[in-house]
């Protein structure tokens, strides 16, 4: 056949495999287009980031080069969910399709870069296949948050081919490609700071870059230096002389010291990955595990994935971390053992398997657990990259298997379809999974038994729906079957106090600050139970504590500012709020609580302003008019106040303070066109119901809205079971005040308030 035609030929077959690699991931994954986010790192990635949903205006992109949330310095990954929010909004369905077609653009890259190392066809596309279509892939893929696998190892193969057409021919321009294409993808996940080794087993297969031998049929060029090659098949045998390609004659050390640089970005990434993780606490388990534990997990862990890889069953999005026996580490490390002596010893006949199974144990290195991150035992998304040397392995052992066989083209394809068919039921199944956080946290309860964390994600979903006794019996089952996770306990303490049960709330937050003593919201959130049960002491020590650690977080300063207030130590009061609103100026309740202070202070005048600013910027926040309506009334500023009043309880309806103060307005006004008795009476008996006759100022209100409309039997009634309420609860002022209210009733007057 003709040399052009045999190309035109070659390039259809390629364009096909391509199509088929596409439209096969897109078809496994299209589910993925009605998966929700998860409320498991998904908030904090994309739909509650402020920073993100802003797209990449700035400062969004200098937020994304200098954050480390999440325990991870990742800016291109950042950028990624920036650009999805500019371009598409906080749509899901968007941001799942991105993530599917990165997949699918890395597939396409996997088989060219097999194509052109090795100038094997099937075998390289059987291998992209498997990756495309292999369900333990499925949570790299269909996870947002896990935006970051599938972008690093989409750079990752970049490098890889860049590598390759370096190792045709090297020199500096074309090492540069190599070095900027790999520093994005550690800028994308730290996880690939082993690609350097694996750029060094390639060098010894397939572009045998050790001593003289063939760079491999896809090099073309002559060689400057003339050397016959040797031209290597797939298999590694020699298939002739291959006069073109190029002499890569060199030494181990050499090969080392060409990745030099590759090494430096490798040394710079786990330094600022260990900071940016001590600093988020995400190794803080591994300070409850020996090394010896860890050590006698990770060979079982290997072997774990290995199962999962050829019957992938039982897959859940988190695997709770329970110390193997030491039976199983010792079964792990023999079988490991025996598997790594069989590849050495086939290492000159069958270089593919030593390629392939070191390339499986060493890019698993960084998650294996030795180094533990997090509370689980291991994570299907650990394997995204690292399989692919499993898949190369066992596909070219085929390969090499069925050479010698006559039918060996129809039985390697038979055998590639059942596998692929099977994949990719079980792909679409497990993408189903995905489907939102209810469906995902239920599997992985079902399939994983006694998980904690599962439970604790679920109650988020429960907390997020406003179902807070389901989400703490949710909560109350994650820190049952784990004691000491402080992120479950403050959860815990957060639904308790959702669901009104507040003493039951101090427990649990306590306990996560004994757990985390670095976590200000756990000593915020006991804070604001504190404030609820009237202790506003403690409740103010808890806020200075949140403040120690985030001292420039609004909210814990406004939340000290209101226990200040509660203490009636206005000044401070007023200094918190201030603070409070330099760092946040569009922070209701901070000026609010500042108006309050000031009111109190005696600084009528700019009280006013500060109510009146509050109430223009946040029409809609009821307690700002609440407190400028008594202001008002302490001014004398009826008309006003009742103004405030009525837009307070348009937003509000059963605020029972707004309900009684404007019911006394309309029941006892020094100007007689306020007055309306009978809505007076409906406002406040409302109040009543809704306080369960418990506020003797309610009841004071009702009485004279009685009185007001003649009932005066009923006004004498109420006004004395508002004394009798407010003496027992010790409040004797107040049992004063309608005191001599009820002495008008009895007289057959209504209350008239001074002008």
């Amino acid at each position: 056949m003709p040399p052009k035609v045999m190309a035109k030929k070659t390039m259809r077959r390629d364009i096909a495999i391509i199509v088929f690699l596409v439209l096969a991931t897109v078809g496994a994954y299209l589910p993925a287009a009605r998966c929700q986010f998860v409320y498991f790192d998904d908030r904090g990635y994309v739909f509650e980031n402020r920073d993100v949903l802003a797209g990449l205006a700035w400062p969004g992109p200098a937020w994304a080069f200098t954050t480390t949330w999440g325990s991870n310095w990742h800016p291109v990954t950042w950028l990624s969910h920036m650009l999805d929010c500019q371009l598409f909004g906080p749509s899901a369905g968007a941001h799942h399709l991105v993530s599917v077609a990165l997949h699918a653009a890395s597939a396409v890259l996997l088989f060219w870069l097999l194509r052109r190392m090795t100038a094997s066809v099937w075998p390289s596309a059987m291998v992209a296949a498997l990756f495309a279509l292999h369900p333990l892939h499925v949570e790299s893929v269909a996870w947002v948050s896990e935006r970051k696998d599938v972008l690093s190892t989409f750079f990752g193969l970049l490098a890889l081919l860049a590598y390759v057409r370096y190792a045709a021919w090297p020199c500096v321009v074309r090492y540069l490609p190599v070095f900027a294409l790999m520093a994005v993808g550690l800028m994308a996940k730290p996880m690939l700071v082993t690609l350097p080794f694996v750029m060094l087993l390639l060098d010894w297969w397939p572009l045998r870059r050790f001593g003289y031998s063939a760079g491999g049929a896809f090099l073309v060029g002559a060689p400057p230096c003339g050397c016959p090659v040797v031209l290597v098949g797939h298999d590694g045998r020699p298939r002739g002389a291959a006069p073109t390609a190029r002499c890569s004659s060199g030494t181990i050390g050499r090969l080392v010291l060409e990745k030099l640089p590759l090494f430096t970005l490798v040394a710079a990434s786990c330094i600022i990955t260990y900071i940016a993780q001590q600093r988020g606490g995400a190794m803080e388990y591994a300070e409850r595990l020996t090394f010896l534990t860890r050590l006698t997990n990770a060979p079982v862990v290997y072997v774990a994935y290995l199962g999962k890889a050829v019957w992938p069953a039982a897959l859940a999005v988190f695997y709770p971390y329970v110390a193997p026996p030491v039976w199983q580490a010792v079964l792990a490390m023999i079988f490991l053992a025996a598997v790594t002596a069989l590849v050495l010893w086939q290492r000159r006949r069958r270089p593919y398997l030593a390629v392939g199974w070191f390339w499986y144990l060493g890019m698993l290195v960084p998650v294996i657990g030795l180094v533990q991150v997090g509370k689980q035992a291991m994570a299907d998304r650990y394997t995204y990259l690292p399989l692919v040397g499993i898949f190369l392995a066992v596909v070219w052992a085929a390969a090499d298997v069925l050479s010698g066989w006559r039918h060996r083209a129809k039985a390697f394809a038979a055998a590639a379809a059942a596998v692929l068919v099977a994949c990719g039921i079980l792909t679409i199944r497990q993408v189903q999974v995905w489907t939102d956080t209810e469906t995902l946290f239920r599997h992985a309860i079902a399939v994983t038994g006694d998980n904690a964390v599962a439970h604790s994600a679920f109650g988020e979903l429960l907390y997020a729906r406003g179902r807070y006794a389901e989400a703490a019996s949710s909560f109350a089952e994650s820190v049952r079957l784990a004691p000491d996770y402080a992120e479950a306990q403050y959860n815990l303490g957060l639904s308790l106090t959702q669901a009104g049960r507040l003493q039951e709330a101090v427990g649990p937050y306590r306990e996560a600050i004994r757990l985390d003593p670095r976590d200000p919201q756990a000593f915020s959130g006991l804070g604001t139970v504190l404030m609820r049960l009237g202790r506003a002491e403690e409740a103010a020590a808890c806020f200075r504590e949140a403040l120690l650690r985030s001292p420039q977080v609004a909210g814990y300063r406004r939340d000290l500012a209101a226990s200040l207030l509660a203490q009636q130590q206005y000044d401070l009061a007023a200094a918190e709020s201030r603070e409070a609103l330099r760092i946040d100026p569009n922070d209701v309740v901070a000026r609010n609580n500042l108006a309050a202070a000031l009111a109190q202070l005696g600084q009528t005048d700019e009280a006013l302003s500060q109510f009146h600013e509050t109430t223009r910027r946040h029409p809609g926040y009821a307690p700002a008019r609440l407190n400028y309506a008594q202001l008002l009334l302490q001014a004398g500023r009826w008309e006003e106040a009742d103004r405030q009043l009525r837009a307070a309880l348009l937003f509000e309806p059963n605020m029972t303070r707004a309900l009684a103060l404007r019911a006394g307005i309309l029941a006892a006004a020094p100007q007689a066109a306020l007055r309306n008795g009978a809505e007076a009476v409906a406002l406040a008996e409302r109040a009543c119901t809704l306080t369960d006759r418990r506020d003797s100022g309610c009841l004071d209100a009702l009485a004279a809205a009685y009185a007001e409309v003649g009932r005066f039997p009923e006004a004498v009634a109420t006004a004395r079971e508002a004394v009798a309420l407010a003496r027992q609860q010790q409040n004797h002022r107040l049992a004063g005040v309608i005191d001599g209210h009820l002495k008008l009733y009895e007289a057959g007057q209504p209350l008239r308030e001074q002008p």
